[in-house]
């Protein structure tokens, strides 16, 4: 007779006979040996890992910042530098130190700039002087001026005003030049500036004048001599020469930028005046060390255009006669470079050799 299954019994698996205790003992040691090894991978992971994550995580800035300005103390590009780190200080939550380094036309300050870690904890204050005019006026310039810097934005335009002695018979630009064609190498200017001296040498360019160049190591004596009469013109700062204007001790009669100035809204521009696109101007602008990483030159930029942007900081610089006037880091690489290339020919034109 052959045995059969059950049919309640057909899909019953086999039950397993059951293990020993060795073998559970064993299979117990191995998982916890699993999971400790698993558990000191992942802390050793977390460990390796920490530091980079710090300092990714890290904002810029985490310590204080140098503000080296070109120029020494007093005056409107140290009180600008001033309020500006005052006001970056309070924004950033670092503070913003200003160191100013001048001498060598700004030369010593762009060096140590240029020279400095690219990590956004140095930047330049610097100028026409240190971003124009050097190329022009020296053999060697021991930095280049576009691409040793990573430039974060322009902070302000310092217009020059076109000013005369009283005893010049004219009232306006127009008659300016009109006198001045008739009166050709009679009329001496001053410079103290090479701005004052370009800008001059541009005038001569654009309008077809013959004027005669009378050099000073600053502009504060050729003011003297143009209230003496000792000289006929001077295309000088607004801030040196407005008061002088405004007690009718000398005429002004245009202004070197293409927009009017806040300090001087009803004097009219070259531009305006009689000489299309005129423009040479004065300016200040914040740099940082070539190759900063672009976020921080983008963070730099913006909390400096947010403070040129407002209306009680606007209204300070244009008393000093500094009209804000904020650019990103490309227009103001580009602003760089035209400038750069403007004065160099200008000076060319002039015949003057660089040194």
């Amino acid at each position: 007779m052959t045995a059969t299954t059950p049919p309640c019994l057909e899909n019953t698996p086999t039950r397993a006979p059951r293990p020993t205790q060795a073998l559970v003992l064993r299979l117990a040691s191995r998982r916890a040996a699993a999971i400790w090894i698993a558990s000191a991978t992942l802390g050793a992971a977390g460990i390796s890992a920490a530091p980079g994550a710090q300092a990714q995580s890290a904002a810029f800035p985490n310590k204080s910042i140098r503000m080296i300005v070109a120029v020494g103390a007093g005056g409107a590009t140290d009180t600008l530098s001033r309020r500006m780190a005052d006001r970056l200080t309070q924004t950033l939550g670092q503070s913003v130190v200003v160191e100013n380094m001048p001498g060598g036309s700004g030369v010593i300050a762009a060096q140590t700039v240029a020279r400095a870690s690219p990590d956004g904890y140095t930047i330049l204050i610097g100028t026409n002087t240190t971003h124009a005019g050097n190329s022009a006026f020296m053999k060697a310039l021991p930095y280049d001026p576009v691409t040793d810097f990573e430039p974060i934005t322009r902070m302000g335009i310092a217009a020059l005003v076109l000013s005369v002695n009283n005893s010049v018979p004219v009232s306006n630009l127009r008659e300016f030049i009109a006198y001045a064609r008739a009166n050709p190498g009679k009329i001496a200017f001053g410079s103290g500036t090479g701005s004052a001296r370009l800008a001059s040498e541009l005038l001569k360019a654009r309008a077809g004048i013959d004027l005669l160049s009378v050099p000073y190591k600053s502009n504060a004596p050729a003011l003297t001599d143009l209230r003496g009469g000792q000289i006929q013109m001077l295309l000088g700062d607004i801030a040196l020469m407005l008061p002088h204007i405004q007690s009718g001790a000398v005429k002004g009669l245009a202004v070197s930028s293409l927009q009017r100035s806040a300090a001087m809204p009803q004097t009219p521009t070259m531009d305006e005046a009689g000489l299309p696109g005129y423009q040479l101007v004065g300016f200040i602008a914040a740099f940082a060390p070539a190759k900063t990483p672009e976020p921080i030159v983008r963070q730099l930029n913006e909390e400096m255009t947010r403070v040129l942007r407002d209306r009680d900081f606007a209204d300070m610089m244009a008393k000093g006669g500094v009209d804000a006037a904020p650019t990103t880091p490309q227009q103001l690489r580009e602003w760089v470079s035209s400038e750069t290339h403007k004065w160099i020919e200008l000076a060319r034109g002039a015949g003057i050799q660089p040194e």
